[in-house]
């Protein structure tokens, strides 16, 4: 690998989640001044979900012809046009079209990085990649609540757009750096035309299923997204509505979970050099046990912001130590196909259970928030566990 390809694929992630939880910061402000309703944002987070779904299902043929790099490069794109578009919206429909390309630019470039790393790099480089991915996302939020305190949440959209144009400069002057840099049985990662000449045979989603062990990774993957979406998005509001946190405070304070999921990946790369995928993974269900347990406690607000920190930090390690283990676990030539469909599903439980609590906030109430977050734990660790029965077996 060239020197300079790592921090690149760092980049490329730091911009993958820089939009990631800034709407969710926002909402609180942006529902009233769009005329939308408290949960509608339910309808923004599945648009998204849905064109990351269809793009990570993609992703194998997708990378395959055009390679690695050239589809980080047009992921970017898409969502700096996603975000300058939010910024100059004025209705709720306008938010639900420019979720398209959002939700499309993202899916592709996650499946394709996580494979790659997972294929040609040690486990500490997934770890950090994913910290990457949380300086991305806890700056989203940063950024949003400095907008609203000196602007209005338009201006903190069109900042993100900039940053995200800016990164994808970078990207695509990097474009030389990804020649030859190959997945098994995948194209140039330029795309060049004697590998797609060859083309490989591709598994059917139900041969995937047989395997055993997927069914129950893809559980898991679920439940995990439900948990991270849920957090990332209903912070915000939950602070607001739950425990009475003025709108600025709460978008901050939405920011901690995702300062939680930054450092815990940033030291789980550091543990994980010691450590096996599937203990790391079982140390992050810990943690967020402990720190839904803060959330419930009456103790008070510090609780609460001890609680979200931590919460970012049980989910930190999970996400990379399960991509990570995918070779390990069904082969080096399944990897892309089967991060592919493992996104797919985290997608599916972002896009599905995230919405949910919307309508529960609305018509039961946000105190459910940790009570949500609390079953899909349960659901994550059955599931977990049972897949390493299956491996070991």
């Amino acid at each position: 690998m060239p020197a300079g390809l790592l921090p690149i694929i760092y980049l490329a992630f730091i911009s993958l989640g820089l939009p990631d939880s800034a709407i969710g910061s926002a909402w609180p402000t942006m529902a009233p001044a769009l005329g939308a309703g408290i949960s509608w944002v339910g309808v923004v987070t599945m648009i998204i979900s849905a064109g990351t779904i269809v793009s990570s299902l993609m992703s194998v043929r997708v990378v395959e012809r055009f390679g690695t790099g050239r589809v980080t490069v047009v992921s970017v794109v898409l969502t700096a046009a996603a975000l300058v578009g939010f910024s100059q919206s004025g209705a709720f429909w306008q938010l639900c079209l420019w979720a398209v390309p959002y939700g499309l630019g993202a899916g592709a470039v996650d499946a394709a990085l996580n494979a790659f790393v997972a294929v040609h790099y040690e486990s500490q480089h997934m770890s950090w990649l994913h910290c990457m991915w949380g300086v991305g996302a806890s700056g989203g939020p940063m950024i949003m609540a400095q907008c609203l305190e000196r602007s209005t949440w338009s201006t903190g959209f069109f900042v993100l757009g900039g940053i995200q144009v800016a990164i994808a400069a970078v990207l695509t002057l990097s474009l030389p750096l990804w020649r030859d840099r190959k997945l098994p049985h995948a194209a140039d990662d330029l795309g060049s035309s004697a590998a797609a000449s060859a083309p490989r045979a591709h598994h059917t989603r139900r041969e995937l299923l047989r395997l055993p062990g997927v069914a129950a990774v893809l559980v898991s993957f679920f439940c995990y997204s439900a948990i991270e979406a849920t957090c990332g998005n209903w912070a915000a509001t939950y602070c607001t509505l739950a425990r009475g946190i003025d709108a600025g405070t709460a978008a901050s304070w939405a920011a901690l979970f995702y300062v939680g999921i930054t450092a815990g990946r940033a030291v789980s790369g550091f543990i994980s050099l010691k450590v096996s995928d599937r203990n790391m993974i079982r140390l992050g269900q810990a943690l967020i046990a402990v720190a839904l347990a803060c959330v419930l406690t009456p103790a008070g607000n510090t609780a609460l912001l001890v609680g979200l920190v931590l919460l970012g930090c049980g989910c930190a390690p999970i996400y990379p130590s399960t991509i990570h283990a995918t070779p390990a676990r069904f082969g080096d030539d399944l990897a892309l196909e089967l991060t592919g469909m493992q996104m797919a599903f985290a997608y599916v439980g972002s896009l599905a259970m995230s919405p949910l609590f919307g309508v529960l906030a609305q018509f039961v109430g946000a105190w459910l928030y940790p009570v949500y977050l609390a079953l899909f734990l349960v659901g994550m660790i059955v599931s977990g566990e049972r897949l390493n029965r299956r491996v070991r077996s």
